[in-house]
């Protein structure tokens, strides 16, 4: 109870001290309210940039795996040298299935290596995938050509059946009108309808699409959102398999398409530093969970949208083959490296907001001690009155820290305020992006506050030295 008497009396005289000198306490604060300023800004020009990029990279799908049901062997071919080549199984760009490589010899379909269509991937696994970790979202798929019909207009397109956190994988997606069905659509099977804004210009014109119903696969279906590209990075183009293309529920798909299993799942990863690593636990997953044992090969295929886009090209095939056949290589290079420049980056950055956070915050507390200093000394007088009264020499120490800790931390305060107005000006004025975390206000009130004590507690402790005899005879 006495000390917290004593902090209060303590308090109260430095409130006072600092009033009667009101321009010295303004100045002083102002260099504290510059420094923590300037931080938060630089953090949060730096964090949005980051954030920016990351973005973007993640719009492209560089942290996107894709898991098709089914899986083809490759089998051997000569090549115009006489060589024996690896043909590669073919992608369907549409359905992001495995084609199988039909034999040429003798028509035999036994020379024709591979392990052919697989109906084992299930809802069940996009469960199990979902909670490995590094894996941030899974959508279960099944997909198949539709003719999509809304009156006398028809178009023919891509019919998807999917999860309700798809729109959470593909960042370079925007949703201008309405919105993506959700889980209780899902597990009831309802018939609603998301379009591809492809889809919707055929359709519908400019219109807005959300409450028409459209008919696919012999079922009607009601529009319930239009998805859009958001990044310049995935323009929308027809034919594209993504905004030219509807997406119903992944339970309604299956009622409509008459099929229990996926035709493929996607995942996405919290980091694209984490894809080689999280397709392997996928890959052990699936085999354990589809019993898979030896050298039983798999019946799924496990490809980043790296290794797919490098597989979807119309390459030479000795070309393909020098490429593809180190894909899974290229693929942990290109990732791993994107995910390590990513954080080296994150780390530059954050080093350089350090020094400059040093520098800033340093000079306002040497601001603070010089300003404390001088007061220690002008009022040599009022420290003399106050230890002849009875006031112990740590009151005395007390009274000058309180003052200079209220100095950093009502400057830090006004900082953190000019800080986050700085910033959203900035990012209004010149279309930067910016990312103002709590923890960066947090921190930069942490330092203020422990700038006061560290470059206060010098001055306080000469105050409380100055002897009262001295301090009465000082003129």
């Amino acid at each position: 109870m006495t000390t917290f008497s004593s902090l209060s009396k303590n308090r109260s005289i430095a409130v006072r001290a600092l009033l009667r000198n009101r321009l010295q306490t303004i100045l002083t604060m102002s260099g504290m309210t510059v420094g923590v300023a300037t931080v938060l800004t630089m953090i949060a020009l730096g964090s949005g940039a980051q954030k920016a990029i990351q973005d973007q990279v993640r719009a492209a799908g560089m942290n996107v795996i894709v898991v098709t049901s089914g899986n083809y062997m490759m089998k051997q071919q000569s090549t115009s040298d006489g060589e024996t080549e690896e043909q590669q199984a073919s992608y369907d760009q549409g359905t992001q299935q495995v084609n199988p490589v039909v034999a040429e010899e003798d028509g035999d379909p036994e020379n024709a290596a591979g392990l052919g269509a697989s109906e084992k991937l299930s809802l069940s696994d996009a469960d199990a995938i979902a909670v490995l970790a590094g894996v941030q979202y899974v959508s279960a798929g099944l997909v198949d050509n539709a003719r999509v019909e809304s009156g006398d207009d028809g178009w023919f397109t891509r019919m998807h059946g999917e999860s309700a956190s798809l729109p959470n994988i593909r960042r370079a997606w925007s949703i201008p009108h309405g919105r993506f069905f959700s889980k209780r659509e899902i597990d009831r099977a309802e018939d609603v309808a998301v379009i591809g804004s492809i889809v919707s210009q055929h359709l519908f014109g400019n219109n807005d699409p959300v409450g028409a119903t459209v008919t696919a696969k012999g079922r009607k279906y009601k529009i319930i959102g239009e998805i859009a590209s958001a990044s310049w990075m995935v323009p929308a183009a027809q034919g594209d398999d993504q905004f030219d293309a509807i997406y119903v529920p992944v339970t309604s798909a299956q009622s409509a398409m008459h099929r229990s299993s996926l035709s493929h799942l996607t995942v996405s990863t919290a980091s694209t530093g984490e894809v080689t690593k999280v397709s392997k636990s996928i890959t052990a997953l699936l085999r354990e969970r589809h019993e898979l044992t030896g050298e039983t090969p798999d019946d799924f295929v496990v490809a980043s949208e790296a290794h797919r886009s490098l597989t979807k090209g119309g390459m030479r095939t000795d070309i393909a083959r020098a490429v593809v056949g180190n894909v899974g290589y290229l693929d942990k290079v290109t990732l791993d490296e994107l995910g390590k420049t990513l954080d080296r980056a994150s780390r530059t950055m954050t080093a350089l907001l350090a020094s400059v956070a040093t520098v800033s915050l340093i000079v306002g507390g040497i601001g603070i001690m010089n300003i404390m200093l001088l007061s220690v000394t002008e009022r040599t007088r009022e420290i003399g009155v106050r230890r002849a009264v009875g006031a112990r020499s740590n009151e005395v120490m007390l009274q000058f820290l309180m003052e200079a800790i209220l100095l950093s931390v009502s400057g830090g305060g006004f900082g953190i305020l000019v800080g986050v107005a700085a910033a959203k000006a900035i990012s209004s004025v010149v279309q930067w992006s910016v990312w103002i975390s709590p923890w960066a206000v947090a921190l930069s009130f942490s330092i203020s506050a422990a700038i006061g004590i560290l470059f206060g507690y010098y001055p306080a402790r000469e105050a409380s030295r100055v002897s009262p005899m001295t301090s009465l005879r000082y003129e």
